[in-house]
């Protein structure tokens, strides 16, 4: 390993320059911009590399995927998960450098998209072009599948895996990426919850109306706001009847792989500024609960005027964005009927619910002896014993990964605790990102030889 590691320290500069490229694309999924011009990049680096590569399109709508393939020494194949494009760079004015001009200072790199996800994309290639430079191929076949539109959803991504069920074939997947604890134990990650996102819309009268007319008028925005309260109470619960029944208990092993995994609570409440978390949880408490139990999340609310001054108005439309966050074994489809009608039965059925995203929550057993192994890896690589943790809190399109493709899947990468991904100054620690460049260099060897 020393000869490819000895590669990435030569040539870290070449890498980060090329992140740097990759990073001036504003690969906005959610405002459509630059999709094309980003996937034939990747695509065209992916080619650069040896790799059979194309970019090809969804079913019916979403961004086109790239896809590549090259052959290696082992009969088995490594699937890579990733995705090229990014959150919006809002609120601008939070950033210290601009969003789409990558930046360099204090082993930092800032910049949106540098962690999420393209900092990953570009250590894996780095990774594979240490593997071809040095040792002249590829110790096992590897494939690449790159998206277009995770960060909104990934539509038709359950029927674009169905589809080419074939071409995407293989016999483990790493996922998109993940990173290092607080104290710099790298994490091992088996797994996503899902997601439903919805958006709820009260409309009480045909136009705003003076404030004056309250005492006879109804309001959208408290109508909003009631509505709201009968989802989830001051206690934490979903009041949803049917929310938690399908809610698939955790094993002895994950409980015990999150116990295990080190009390970053104190770090985690000193980050956001507060003292406790909700409802009193102890440190354990909030791990297992942030780790195991699904989310009810309001996102956002515009209603009436929130401009600078007053202006007195009875507003006749308001509009909430809300996201659940799932755990096996919920379903965001039979959970989006179960909220209509609770909202029914709660008297408020003249709320519109439209549906804007929906996945499914997956995970790979903790037993798997694919975890076994990256953990051998990450523990050599890191030169600390890795932390494992089930299922990350945020969602993937992992699903039909797992499901459909039958794939056990790990997940680790180059971002660390104050990444902030979908935030402002979104960054990355120059040092995690070699670490974790080396780190696929190893783990190409390793399940090379397991085979």
């Amino acid at each position: 390993m020393e000869d490819l590691f000895r590669y990435l320290d030569d040539h870290l500069g070449e890498a980060l320059r090329e992140l740097q490229e990759l990073c001036r694309l504003p690969t906005v999924s959610a405002q459509g911009k630059a999709i094309e011009e980003t996937a034939e990049w990747v695509a065209a680096r992916l080619h650069a590399l040896g790799f059979e590569a194309e970019v090809l399109p969804k079913p019916r709508e979403g961004n086109p995927v790239v896809y590549a393939y090259q052959a290696g020494d082992s009969p088995r194949t490594l699937l890579f998960y990733d995705h090229y494009d990014v959150q919006p760079p809002e609120p601008l004015e939070l950033w210290s450098s601009p969003p789409f001009q990558p930046t360099l200072r204090e082993g930092k790199l800032f910049g949106r998209g540098v962690s999420d996800n393209k900092g990953n994309i570009i250590a894996r290639l780095y990774a594979i072009r240490a593997w071809r430079e040095v040792r002249g191929g590829l110790p096992c076949s590897v494939k690449f599948c790159i998206e277009g539109d995770e960060e909104i959803g990934s539509p038709e991504m359950e029927e674009f895996v169905a589809e080419h069920r074939e071409l995407l074939k293989a016999d483990a997947c790493l996922w998109e990426g993940g990173g290092v604890t607080w104290d710099g134990r790298p994490q091992l990650t088996l797994g996503v919850k899902g997601l439903l996102y919805v958006e709820l819309a009260a409309r009480t009268i045909d136009r705003d109306a003076h404030s004056s007319w309250g005492t006879v008028l109804p309001n959208a925005a408290w109508r909003l706001v009631w509505a709201l309260a009968t989802i989830k109470g001051p206690d934490e619960r979903v009041r949803i009847d049917g929310f938690y029944e399908q809610v698939r208990p955790p094993t002895p092993q994950e409980l015990a792989a999150v116990d295990a995994m080190p009390d970053e609570e104190e770090e985690t409440l000193r980050s956001y500024g507060i003292r406790e978390f909700v409802a009193g949880l102890s440190p354990r408490e909030a791990r297992r609960r942030h780790i195991f139990d699904p989310t009810a999340t309001v996102d956002g609310l515009l209603s009436g005027y929130t401009g600078p001054g007053p202006k007195t108005v009875l507003p006749a439309e308001a509009l909430a964005k809300m996201d659940f966050r799932l755990v096996p074994d919920q379903d965001p489809l039979d959970l989006l009927e179960k909220l209509r009608r609770h909202l029914e039965r709660e008297g408020y059925g003249d709320i519109e619910v439209r549906l804007l995203s929906a996945e499914r929550p997956a995970r790979t057993p903790v037993d798997h002896p694919i975890v076994q192994m990256a953990r051998e890896t990450l523990r050599r690589v890191y030169g600390k014993e890795p932390v494992v943790v089930p299922s990350m809190a945020g969602t993937g399109p992992l699903y039909p990964f797992v499901s459909t493709l039958g794939l056990p899947t790990i997940d680790f990468g180059v971002g660390y605790p104050d990444t902030r991904i979908h935030a402002p100054d979104e960054n990355i620690r120059v040092e995690d990102f070699l670490r974790g460049a080396k780190a696929v260099v190893a783990l190409l060897e390793d399940f090379a030889r397991a085979g």
